[in-house]
């Protein structure tokens, strides 16, 4: 009896383990056919998502799941002071939150900040502003040239560029495997003392991807020649990394005011305060870096591209979570220990601390520029207001950068508190320094105009959002659909990708909204 039971038993654990074999093979089959390189040669049409879908479906279809992140706040409407502190800048006019990687190309060619060209030699904005929207800018950089690409103005390549971020932004389509698709990132990784992406562990790679767009960068003026001896200037994309980024807690933004003072640039002069302004762009990895869990190594790609699992394969969600706590047992669960709810409340918290001071800070400084206003009015001159200028100036570029990312307050929440509390720390030293001048002048009781809402902001910074608007539909209806004619009789979109937002407006724009 006892013979047969443990023959029975061993059956039974040859057949189990039989069936264990089994599924391990197929799973290796089916990893390695999802990790294998399509061909020596790469993959023909690479700027194109829906080519890469052929041998990475998996991938492909969670990607196309980056179109459901379909709406936006205004944050001028949310926050108007943003319209004031911008006044003369292209974000005065349209700022908007951010939707998925599907919309980015569409929703810049939407943007009020990149105006109405009637051609291509036409602004306002220079060719730089491509760079973050399209896997065809690697092409045009290789095609064209680093220099020649950066050189001229954004209507240059609006034929050309016309897929939105996909797998070519951030993988060779020979290997599969991670790459930097812009020479930015490694120059600027280079000048931080970094180690640049190809000397990083596949875990650093995986932040670094991101790092690509996900950060501060100005726009460098660079003479050069070209082949025919004929001089340029290129306005070349450029992290300002030199000091350091990210260490011990600090994401770098007083290095990085340095190194702008330095070199003496500013992105615009302010048209109420008349000071050289600096703009944050959208600093998540300097912030990511100065962050808990950038210091304890978490990858950007761990919550917002987690693994999942279909089947037997289990492979990276390319929708890109826009908010990792919508999935959480895929991202934060894998490593605490509190319940969801806590976890939430905890964030929610670091969210209404960064409002808090948020508001303060910018109430602060759009109250400096228009008082400043005030001053140059009744006749103050550029001595008597220089250094409040540059309270302004470098107590706006650290709110901004606390801001510019709407992550940065749970990246690092400490950081982005510092540098909103030291943004409002410069405004008010500039505004105890105005009460004196305006005094002087005899504007000893000015009080700044109110700008508590998006319009009344607007008005003070003079942004004439109906001629704006106007002139940004003439440019839809007349160039932009002749870069989309273009685009598709020479075959360099899906056009069943391209119908999705091929349309005059698809309704998802702060100007007009249908």
């Amino acid at each position: 009896m006892k013979f047969k039971l443990l023959l029975i038993g061993s059956l039974v654990a040859i057949g189990a383990m039989a069936l264990m074999a089994a599924s391990i093979n197929e799973k290796e089959k089916q990893r390695v056919e999802l990790n294998k390189a399509p061909s020596e040669a790469g993959i023909p049409g690479k700027e194109k998502s829906e080519e890469w879908a052929k041998y990475y479906p998996r991938q492909f279809d969670s990607w196309k799941k980056t179109k459901e992140y379909d709406t936006f706040t205004d944050m001028l409407a949310k926050d108007p002071a943003l319209a004031v502190v911008w006044g003369g800048y292209a974000f005065s006019k349209d700022y908007n939150s951010p939707r998925g990687h599907y919309y980015a190309l569409q929703d810049n060619i939407n943007s009020l900040r990149t105006g109405a060209p009637v051609d291509a030699k036409t602004g306002p904005l220079p060719t730089a502003c491509w760079t973050c929207k399209s896997p065809d800018v690697p092409r045009l950089i290789e095609e064209d040239g680093e220099l020649e690409y950066f050189t001229g103005k954004w209507a240059k390549y609006g034929s050309q560029v016309v897929n939105s971020i996909g797998c070519a932004n951030c993988h060779d389509d020979k290997t599969a495997q991670l790459r930097a698709s812009v020479p930015q990132l490694n120059h600027g990784l280079q000048v931080a003392g970094m180690k640049t992406f190809e000397e990083s562990t596949h875990q650093e790679k995986r932040s670094l991807v991101c790092a690509q767009c996900h950060v501060e960068y100005y726009f460098k003026p660079t003479p050069w020649k070209d082949a025919k001896g004929v001089d340029k200037t290129a306005a070349v994309v450029t992290y300002p990394w030199h000091n350091g980024i990210g260490k011990d807690g600090n994401a770098g933004v007083e290095g990085m005011i340095t190194y702008y003072d330095d070199v003496n640039f500013s992105d615009w002069v302010h048209n109420i305060s008349k000071t050289p302004m600096l703009k944050a762009q959208h600093p998540d990895f300097e912030f990511f870096k100065a962050g808990i869990h950038g210091q304890k190594g978490v990858a950007c790609a761990d919550c917002h591209m987690p693994y999942t699992q279909e089947g037997s394969v289990k492979y990276s969600d390319h929708q890109v979570l826009e908010n990792p706590l919508n999935a959480m047992d895929r991202t934060c669960m894998n490593c605490h220990r509190e319940s969801e709810a806590k976890l939430k409340g905890i964030v929610h918290q670091k969210y209404e601390r960064k409002e808090f001071l948020n508001k303060i800070a910018f109430d602060n400084l759009a109250k400096a520029h228009l008082e400043t206003g005030k001053a140059i009015e009744l006749g103050a001159s550029d001595a008597e207001l220089k250094e409040i200028r540059t309270l302004i100036r470098h107590g706006q570029f650290k709110g901004d950068m606390a801001i510019a990312a709407h992550g940065n307050y749970f990246h690092a929440p400490e950081e982005t508190l510092r540098l909103l509390a030291a943004a409002s720390e410069d405004a008010q030293k500039a505004r105890i320094k105005l009460v004196k001048v305006l005094a002087k002048y005899g504007a000893i009781d000015y009080i700044a105009p109110d700008f508590d809402t998006k319009e009344k902001a607007q008005k003070l910074a003079k942004v004439d959002m109906a001629a704006l608007s106007a002139e940004k539909m003439k440019f839809k209806q007349t160039l932009e659909q002749e870069w989309k004619k273009e685009a598709k009789a020479k075959g360099r979109a899906n056009p069943e990708l391209y119908k999705d937002v091929d349309t005059i407006n698809d309704g998802k724009s702060s100007w007009n909204k249908k």
